[in-house]
């Protein structure tokens, strides 16, 4: 019998989760402190000793030294600052201690992070608070290093939202409170909360660490800013579902249990598209808890990476030419009893409920689908969406073939009956007959409903998922709230249903569409349609500050005015700094590697010219070869003082909006034409003087 744990009993072995509370804290603190969590009744600060006691001697016991609170800044990444559990007594005596003042609030300086001109830079007091409805949990090293985790919210001292995890959390609530009027319109007394669940598949690419190490642009900029075409890439369809190879299936094990531990149920892993492309898929969750997981999935996948000689790029394009990575965050609403309110139901036209949500879905995302666009913007996500391989960047709604049929069939009668189940017939006696669901997927669609859910497919791969699942939560609060608000006031609650359709379809019915995303005829079709094609982050975010999206978050107390504005501020000054960054290692790269390698080559070619000379020889194939590298790299000297000079000017702009602007329109488009230059001369440069890895060195290395 092997001495290892089971599956079952490493799931969850390093979470403060329900079993551990039950099992150490007294019975009415457990009752008290499970009353908010379930039911979000504010906490009671006098059991916060208790549970701070009872959670510090869990820790100890698993080998913890330090605690934390781990919180969400507006980098987009995870925050923490540990502290140990030694404290002195009065007596000088040392002792282990996790009090309940600890446990609720911790204060890290709040004046390095972004905070888009909510503080200012001498203001440095900024609070956290524990957020209960997300466990703590014991980070593992690997080295017997272990810190305990308690996920917290991070606040200014003058109260402002300074995270991502904050406005999610409001937007819950806004979502739960309008989805229980609609509920208890059908029927529904015993449900108290609405809970919005996600569950975030995570695309990635794993190189080999060498190779990682010797490109200056993967380790400044996370994608490769220079790089020829591999010979091979994804054209023969074969990396996608195929066999995993024994290097990565033995970092895919070692990742799974890291997440098992943590209570992080990755169920799916295979291999994706392009050539050492991957993908993992948990089981949904609460949303602020799929939100938190996500972040320790993006650190768990480059932590175990370096373990196995990998390294894991969760950029959204590291590769040009290839498909890139993002998460498909799969969103859905369910009461606390357990019903799902995006189930359709064995007969989906009777199913007035569900039809609302439905209709819902079809308002919210038509009359904010610039906000949902915003909500999947970064520098990354600029390279992918609409290139063939992610969504486009126009939204829209895949309903499938049969629920369309239906709400159309609403529209123009009031009624509509489903039609008789089908079936696949697959040809082979000794098969069975599958039931087809009632719509087909639709990869191009970026919001598509999947039987039971809808599933959001822009969202960056590098990016939280908390700001998309925070505009999908409070769009949709806005939706129910209007829907319910009839509803109440309905003297046929029938009629009233079947009225919200039509209403639905006729004023928002152009968000629909079921057929190829990626195609030019739906590009001109939308634009016919009205519908909005925001191709970049800097125009994207702006969406944020217009006075509906202002008034939105504010009504929903989601965002004020204030902490709108800011986190605009932030994601362009992000957008600005990437690019800059990318533009920096581009000139560094091309001064340093490039250039001396290619004269080392036309000196060695003049050499061979002039022997061949002295000779005699025929040498004119060598002075056609250094003729063509001198073109090339006469082009690359013009074309990097051209970027020298934008990113100079790009950065003597004046405010964040300009300075954004100016790398997009001037910056960007530098690069991309000394990159031709220096592309082309690897194409000629013999590879023992080419200075980084190639793309088939990056691509197949651990293939």
């Amino acid at each position: 019998m092997s001495s290892e744990p089971s599956v079952l009993e490493l799931f969850g072995s390093n979470v403060f989760n329900d079993t551990v509370m039950k099992e150490r804290l007294p019975k009415g603190v457990y009752k008290s402190l499970k009353k908010t969590i379930d039911q979000g009744h504010k906490i009671d600060p006098n059991i916060a000793d208790v549970v701070a006691n009872a959670m510090k001697d869990w820790a100890v016991f698993k080998g913890a030294t330090h605690f934390t609170h781990i919180f969400q800044p507006l980098t987009g990444k995870t925050a923490e600052k540990h502290d140990a559990f030694l404290s002195q007594a009065r007596d000088g005596s040392m002792m282990l201690e996790l009090t309940g003042a600890q446990l609720i609030q911790g204060e890290p300086d709040a004046s390095s992070f972004p905070s888009g001109g909510l503080r200012a830079t001498f203001e440095a007091r900024g609070y956290t608070a524990w957020d209960c409805t997300s466990p703590a949990f014991i980070k593992d090293d690997g080295n017997n290093n272990k810190t305990l985790c308690i996920p917290t919210a991070f606040c200014s001292y003058t109260g402002e939202a300074l995270d991502k995890k904050t406005p999610l959390l409001r937007s819950m609530e806004a979502v739960s409170k309008q989805a229980l009027r609609l509920v208890a319109v059908f029927g529904d007394t015993k449900s108290n909360r609405v809970i919005s669940t996600v569950g975030p598949e995570q695309e990635y690419f794993l190189i080999d660490r060498k190779d990682y190490d010797n490109r200056l642009d993967l380790r400044t900029s996370g994608r490769t800013l220079f790089g020829a075409p591999s010979p091979k890439g994804q054209e023969l369809d074969d990396q996608y579902f195929g066999s995993i190879k024994d290097k990565v299936l033995a970092f895919m094990a070692n990742f799974d249990e890291e997440l098992w531990k943590l209570g992080i149920t990755s169920k799916t892993r295979h291999n994706e598209v392009a050539p050492s492309q991957f993908e993992m898929a948990p089981i949904f969750t609460t949303t602020n808890m799929a939100v938190d997981q996500n972040q320790l999935v993006m650190e768990m996948l480059q932590k175990v990476a370096l373990r196995h000689g990998l390294v894991c790029l969760l950029h959204e394009k590291p590769f040009a030419g290839l498909n890139g990575s993002g998460k498909h965050n799969n969103w859905s609403l369910s009461t606390n009893e357990g019903i799902n309110l995006v189930e359709p139901g064995e007969t989906p036209h009777d199913n007035e409920q569900f039809l609302m949500v439905l209709s819902a879905l079809i308002k919210s995302v038509d009359v904010h689908a610039d906000l949902l666009r915003a909500s999947a913007a970064n520098s990354g996500n600029d390279h992918r969406l609409g290139a063939n391989e992610a969504p486009p960047a126009i939204i829209s709604i895949f309903m499938g073939t049969e629920l369309t049929r239906i709400l159309e069939s609403i529209a123009k009668s009031g009624k509509s009956t489903t039609s008789d189940p089908d079936f696949v017939r697959l040809g082979v006696d000794s098969l069975p007959p599958l039931p087809k669901d009632n719509t087909d997927r639709n990869r191009t669609s970026p919001f598509a409903f999947t039987g039971n859910k809808f599933e959001f497919r822009m969202a960056p791969s590098s990016a939280s998922i908390a700001r998309c699942n925070t505009v999908l939560n409070t769009i949709v609060a806005e939706a129910l709230d209007e829907i319910a608000t009839r509803l109440e006031n309905a003297s046929d609650v029938s009629a009233e249903s079947t009225q919200i359709v039509q209403d639905a379809m006729n004023n928002h019915g152009r968000i629909i569409f079921n057929g190829d995303g990626y195609s030019e005829e739906w590009v001109e079709e939308a634009a016919k349609r009205g519908l909005p094609n925001i191709g970049n982050t800097v125009d994207a975010v702006k969406s944020f500050t217009t006075e509906k999206s202002i008034a939105l978050f504010e009504k929903y107390e989601v965002l004020s005015k204030s902490e709108n504005e800011s986190r605009v501020e932030v994601l362009l000054e992000q957008y600005a700094m990437e690019i800059n960054i990318e533009a920096q290692t581009s000139i560094n790269m091309v001064n340093t590697q490039y250039i001396p390698a290619v004269i080392t080559f036309t000196k060695e070619l003049a050499d061979t010219v002039n022997s061949l000379k002295s000779a005699g020889a025929d040498s004119s194939v060598q002075e056609a070869l250094l003729s063509t590298v001198n073109e090339s790299l006469s082009s690359a000297v013009t074309n990097l003082a051209k970027l020298k000079e934008v990113a100079k000017t790009a950065q003597e702009t004046d405010s964040a909006d300009t300075f954004a602007e100016a790398e997009r329109d001037l910056v960007f488009p530098a690069m991309a034409a000394l990159r031709i230059d220096i592309d082309a001369l690897e194409t000629i440069l013999p590879k023992t003087l080419w200075p980084v890895p190639s793309y088939s060195d990056l691509l197949f290395r651990i293939n």
